[in-house]
């Protein structure tokens, strides 16, 4: 069947009993003949509270012991999540990034991973077994622990899913997919099935919370297939792939590289009562240790989700389904199988259950229910013809808001070549990534502009700083700085070929009573600068103008951080 990776947020594993649910789900999917890896997060707060301790020990911690502070949370998880699962009946062991070989720079508290080689998972993984990784973390060239900032621990999950070659990397959190708004703010937010990795990576660098920008730009580069879903929850989430799907969720089936290298040691049975096992046309890992066993431009083969029976309490997890060689068609439904012992999706959950008195469903028979509910639903579902005049994708996917950035105001700077290339000079040289930046007309005969840019709040106090010092080479008359601002950030590969969406997008927030500070577009994204006592009304005002709202509220935060 197919090879999976699966990560697990903080929210995922906040206690004992996380963990136990976790558990269950890992071995739901292993039980139905999948070759399991799994990326976790530390525990809830952890991280936070050992943060707090630090910073009552020192005010200048080096960053070397930070980084081993830190990755401790993330250790603790993946130690307590294998005892979980191998109570449960499935052998499990549980790694360190040093250890899963994810190998990163020396930037203390903000490594970027610079090559995977992951032998000992594949090892495990070959031997059958579950692999369990602390995501987060690695070890640079000279041996030392490192964390990998915002965002790694999905960044550690798609690496080691590009290197492995896996058919689909699963982010597990506590929310059921990715919406049209962040349901906390407007709980009418509707679930969104399917996005492109471009969509996505305008979602996550505009504050959606479900993904690191960082993370789904890895799995762009090297094709590898994102599910989004909830550790809480047994629905169907949201695919981000760039190829076309054969139905709702699924995506195609994709021929691996001709170069792809696989390794040739068959992988032991499944344990339970699952079916065939892993070594049952299972995905396997690059014999060879290799950052990924798959050029850039490839896709990987992909799953179709299904899933798996819990054996601690009989109810049903998902799990991903069976990857098809190149030369496969998508499963279709036997319409000659007996409908009366055939497992069948549910309805209302959309889980596969099992008529009474018969077997619990196995893997394959699975696979074949969620196929023919697909089928189903594609086949019911009305279609546009030629003569309809919108048949392209939704104009807006989403909307992304972010509340972690500070504004800075430069007033007076000369109009003169050159002078903004040095402003952002020194603001790179305190390593600060800057997000929106307007520059104004110069004033009439003054031959003075202002230069407004945005940045993490983290970061804006050095940026303050460092420009102040260099008040008297850049020659500005003042520095303004407003922590009190919002982003509101429109996505939607659909405005590409549909006028008019900025002026609804602005005639909404006149209509709020929201003031515009700051505009900045792309191709497929419009961003604002509001005020920050206004962000939520003015996303709640703008995801009702495009007709994002749901019939009722759909969607929960089940653990209540959105991650």
């Amino acid at each position: 069947m197919a090879l999976v990776v699966q990560k697990y947020g903080g929210s995922s594993v906040s206690d004992i009993e996380a963990m136990r649910r976790v558990a269950r789900r890992v071995v739901a999917t292993r039980q139905a003949g999948n070759t399991v890896v799994v990326v976790v997060s530390a525990m809830g707060d952890t991280t936070d509270e050992l943060l707090d301790m630090a910073d009552a020990l020192t005010d200048a911690a080096p960053a070397r012991e930070m980084d081993i502070l830190l990755s401790a949370g993330e250790r603790i998880s993946m130690a307590l999540l294998a005892m979980a699962v191998s109570q449960l009946g499935v052998p499990a062991r549980a790694y360190t990034g040093a250890q899963a070989g994810v190998l990163t720079d020396s930037r203390y508290g903000r490594a970027s991973i610079v090559g995977v080689i992951p032998e000992r998972v594949a090892r495990t993984i070959q031997m059958g077994a579950v692999a369990i990784v602390a995501g987060f973390q690695g070890i640079n060239e000279v041996e030392d622990v490192t964390t990998l900032g915002r965002g790694g621990s999905d960044t550690t999950a798609v690496a080691l899913a590009a290197a492995l070659n896996a058919d689909v990397c699963e982010i597990y959190t506590d929310v059921d997919g990715l919406f049209t708004a962040d349901p906390r703010i407007v709980p009418t937010a509707r679930r969104v099935e399917i996005l492109s990795s471009e969509e996505t990576l305008e979602m996550a660098a505009h504050g959606a919370k479900i993904l690191h920008l960082r993370a789904v730009e890895y799995a762009r580069r090297f094709g590898v297939p994102l599910h989004v879903r909830s550790s809480f929850s047994d629905k169907t989430g949201t695919w981000i792939y760039d190829g076309r799907r054969s139905g709702p969720f699924v995506p195609p089936y994709i021929p691996a590289a001709d170069d792809d290298d696989v390794a040739s040691t068959p992988l032991a049975p499944s344990l339970g009562t699952g079916g065939a096992g892993a070594a049952a046309g299972a995905s396997t890992p690059a014999a060879a240790p290799t950052t990924s066993t798959r050029p850039a431009s490839s896709a990987p083969a992909t799953s179709t989700p299904a899933t798996g029976t819990t054996p601690a309490s009989g109810s049903t997890t998902p799990a991903t389904g069976t990857s098809a060689p190149a030369s496969a068609a998508p499963t279709t439904p036997d319409s000659h199988a007996d409908p009366a012992v055939r497992p069948q999706v549910d309805a209302v959950t959309g889980r596969v259950v099992a008529p009474q008195g018969t077997a619990a469903p196995t893997g394959p028979s699975v696979h074949h229910s969620h196929m023919s509910a697909i089928s189903h639903r594609a086949r019911s579902r009305p279609r546009p013809t030629s003569k309809e005049e919108h048949v392209e994708a939704p104009v807006i996917t989403g909307i992304a808001h972010d509340r972690s950035q500070d504004k800075i105001t430069l007033v007076g700077v000369p109009d003169v070549p050159g002078a903004a290339a040095r402003i952002f000079a020194i603001v790179a040289g305190q390593d600060t990534n800057i997000d929106m930046i307007v520059q104004d007309v110069s004033a009439e005969g003054t031959g003075l502009t202002n230069i407004s840019f945005t940045c993490p709040d983290g970061d804006s106090a050095a940026a303050m700083e460092a420009l102040e010092k260099a008040r008297g080479e850049l020659g500005f008359r003042s520095l303004h700085f407003n922590p009190a601002i919002g982003i509101l950030s429109l996505v939607g590969a659909g405005m590409r070929s549909h006028p008019g969406v900025s002026a609804k997008l602005f005639g909404a927030l006149s209509d709020a009573g929201v003031n515009i500070h700051m505009i900045s577009t792309s191709e497929i994204r419009i961003s604002v600068v509001v005020d920050d006592a206004v962000l939520d009304e003015a996303v709640r005002a703008v995801h009702t103008a495009f007709g994002l709202d749901a019939a009722s509220a759909e969607a929960v935060v089940y653990g209540g951080t959105g991650r």
